[in-house]
């Protein structure tokens, strides 16, 4: 009993750094004064924000579209051009130390007709 006590410590004590670092992503469709935007959002899952790193946008068929630097408040923006768009896109953070998580952009969040 006691041993199988000490083993779940373990391996929560263990899997607590993997846990800390994931970082969660965030990517939603934002106009301004009629352009769109996507607006990605990024912070690990302790709330700390990444002050660096790239976040890549690939479409549907998992291109690479392009990269853009993340913000020191953990955002990056960028035109959406609905028609590369139009069957949804994957974001990809990866922050300056390594860390990575990602958000699919999908047609039904671009608001796209099916």
């Amino acid at each position: 009993m006691i041993r199988t006590f000490l083993a779940c410590i373990l391996s929560l004590t263990l899997a607590a750094p993997a846990l800390a670092h994931r970082v969660n992503v965030f990517a939603s469709v934002q106009d301004v004064d009629g352009t769109e935007f996507v607006v990605v959002e990024a912070r690990f899952s302790t709330g700390r924000i990444p002050v660096s790193g790239d976040v890549t946008v690939e479409d549907a068929q998992g291109e690479e579209l392009f990269v853009v630097a993340l913000e020191s408040d953990g955002t990056a923006r960028f035109p959406l051009d609905r028609e590369v768009a139009s069957d949804g896109l994957s974001i990809v953070v990866q922050t300056g130390d390594n860390h990575e998580g990602y958000w699919l952009l999908t047609p039904a969040d671009l608001g796209e007709e099916n």
